[in-house]
């Protein structure tokens, strides 16, 4: 069921059931009633990530308070998705960009990967939590992607369970398209991986395609930025083997 894009969607933490208002926070009290300048009876949607998406209506008992009742489910909650992505830090305004962009094209966890080359850093996983809660809000997905602590490059594939095959966006692959190689693939458990800016050392490289479990990958003939790179390797990936499909 496609997500209902006209009317306004607020992620909540709490529990949401027909008739159990709550009082909004403090976040959402001045955003719905100062900036939507929204009154009693006004209807929004509402999810938490556990208990689907509810419609439910505001109702204000005083002027510093404002209430809000779910009344109907107008979709279950979903499996959360199931495709991991794995991306070198870029610098802070980038970095927010490629989150919400990660979250629009169906990631569902989010790992930051240190690399030789990574020329950013994850200086507040709060900071990315909340970029991807903005993405989910806006483009109506339900289940939050989980935002994981930064690891080094060599540690996460030492311990990194072999069902779940990686598709490494590799700028040195000698062709130029990524569509033999994804339609070779079988497994159905999947992660992305995306380097930095400088792209990954020849170390990196050779460590990479040496792993059995790891799919290298080109992205068309012209050289994009890491964060073009994410959104252009998720779009096939999705195309080609994934929910698109």
């Amino acid at each position: 069921m496609r997500a209902n894009y006209r009317m306004q969607r607020l992620f909540v933490e709490d529990a949401l059931s027909a008739g159990q208002a709550f009082e909004a926070a403090k976040e959402h009290f001045h955003y719905l009633t100062n900036v939507l300048r929204m009154a009693d009876g006004d209807a929004v949607l509402l999810f938490n990530g556990r208990d689907g998406e509810w419609r439910a209506e505001l109702s204000l008992p005083t002027r510093k308070r404002l209430m809000l009742t779910p009344t109907e489910l107008t979709r279950p909650q979903p499996e959360p998705s199931d495709l991991h992505y794995l991306f070198a830090p870029l610098k802070v305004g980038r970095l927010d960009y490629i989150v919400q962009k990660a979250v629009e094209m169906g990631a569902g966890v989010l790992q930051p990967v240190m690399t030789q080359h990574v020329q950013g850093k994850i200086t507040s996983i709060e900071r990315l939590q909340a970029n991807a809660v903005e993405a989910a809000e806006q483009c109506g997905i339900l289940a939050i992607p989980q935002v994981a602590a930064p690891r080094k490059l060599e540690d996460l594939l030492s311990g990194w369970p072999r069902e779940r095959r990686i598709i490494f966006c590799d700028e040195g692959h000698g062709s130029q398209n990524p569509l033999p190689a994804l339609q070779q693939i079988a497994e159905r458990k999947l992660a992305l991986l995306v380097g930095p800016e400088g792209g990954f050392s020849d170390d990196e490289r050779t460590l990479l395609r040496g792993l059995d479990f790891v799919t290298p990958v080109p992205l068309g003939p012209r050289i994009l930025r890491a964060d073009t790179a994410a959104v252009a390797a998720m779009a096939v990936i999705q195309a080609a083997i994934g929910d698109w499909v």
